[in-house]
């Protein structure tokens, strides 16, 4: 089987076939190493088996697993339960007698679930499973959040993570995976809701000042001042002449904070107007996201073409060297997600990364302000 007849798919380690065969259509198969050995295995075929991407998943998962269980226990089941049998001791135990019907008990309840999984359609059933992995893929990252965690206490540095895009971009959900398991002693996260009376007579900037990070600190703005160069113009929050300061101004702001030692990490999450309407059709019918659903976001997709164009008018000209702004394609939650982790990550050389894991950005996902640009212009999306 040669590995150049096969293209790799978003699973590290499954493989599918270049060429389609017209009967039995693409091959999947896995393809790992565990304790020294390599393990290959066909998996299925598009057609034949009916096999999808996440039902390669499914599949792969299940064969390493086998795997790595037939090799820490190679005796069978079986002959475990021959040696508790014919261990007198434990026959005898009525603590050990208790815990194996405890046991007994959990793994009839385990059945019983898996008889009311069985009920679920097979999608829904395959995209919980789907989720689950992805929260596995993130694991190690997260990991390597709290190293840099540690270091910037240990060296005293101070961040900041601006988190914007439109609505129903992924903002917030990326920002709960970002600080699931970051020490919420030395993380902050800023939501300013509307300016009050008295700030609005203060200088624009001065309300996120009073937000920024101490030492060894990380402060994530879930939405930022760029407000002021999007939100607020649109909706008439703030005068023409007031945006144009900002945009002139801003850019020497950002420059000061990094010359001053902040570490500055600018995120835009970009998604389609395609799939903003579906996320917001979901909110609209979920009883347990109506919450999110605002008066702003009904007009979000009539006005899309207006925030194109300040967003384009943002990104070209509030990016700089100090302070460039990373554009992420967030369609794909997870892999958005994902990508924001890697580039908050790779924003310092913090103690003990781990440098077996893959830190290169995923150039469908994480794309530079110029390509963006360029993208927009093509499609005449600004």
């Amino acid at each position: 089987m040669n590995l150049n007849d096969f293209d790799k798919t978003s699973q590290v380690g499954l493989y599918i076939s270049k060429e389609e065969h017209p009967t039995f259509g693409k091959k999947y198969i896995a393809r790992f190493q565990h304790d020294k050995k390599r393990y290959v295995k066909v998996l299925g075929y598009s057609k034949k088996d009916g096999l999808t991407l996440q039902k390669a998943i499914i599949l792969f998962e299940d064969f390493k697993l086998k795997v790595v269980e037939e090799n820490e226990n190679p005796n069978s089941l079986k002959n475990e339960k021959k040696n508790i049998e014919s261990n007198n001791s434990l026959k005898n135990n009525p603590k050990t007698n208790d815990e194996i019907q405890a046991l007994k008990d959990e793994n009839k309840f385990l059945k019983s679930l898996l008889k009311d999984y069985k009920k679920l359609k097979l999608d829904v059933l395959e995209e919980g499973i789907q989720k689950i992995y992805d929260l596995q893929d993130l694991k190690p990252y997260q990991i390597e959040l709290i190293k840099l965690q540690d270091w910037l206490e240990k060296e005293n540095k101070r961040m900041i993570i601006l988190f914007e895009g439109r609505d129903a971009s992924g903002k917030g959900g990326a920002i709960r995976r970002i600080t699931r398991y970051m020490n919420n002693k030395h993380y902050r996260v800023v939501a300013l809701g509307k300016p009050t009376e008295t700030q609005r007579n203060q200088w624009f900037l001065q309300r996120y000042i009073e937000h920024f990070p101490t030492g060894g600190e990380v402060v994530l703005f879930d939405r930022s001042w760029y407000n002021r160069a999007m939100v607020e113009p649109i909706f008439g929050f703030c005068t023409p002449e007031e945006h144009e300061i900002f945009m002139e101004d801003i850019v020497n702001f950002e420059q000061d904070l990094v010359r001053q030692g902040m570490i500055l990490i600018k995120l835009y999450f970009s998604v389609s107007k395609e799939e903003q309407k579906r996320r917001f059709d979901r909110r609209i019918h979920d009883p347990l996201r109506q919450w999110k659903f605002s008066e702003v976001d009904m007009q979000a997709q009539d006005l899309w073409d207006e925030f194109s164009e300040k967003k384009y008018e943002m990104l070209r000209r509030t990016t700089s060297r100090s302070a460039p702004w990373h554009i992420i394609r967030s369609d794909n939650k997870h892999l958005a997600r994902l990508e924001a982790l890697k580039i908050i990550l790779n924003s310092v050389d913090y103690d003990g990364r781990n440098y077996s894991l893959n830190f290169e950005a995923n150039e469908d996902i994480n794309i530079s302000v110029q390509r963006e640009l360029l993208q927009m212009r093509k499609t005449k999306d600004y």
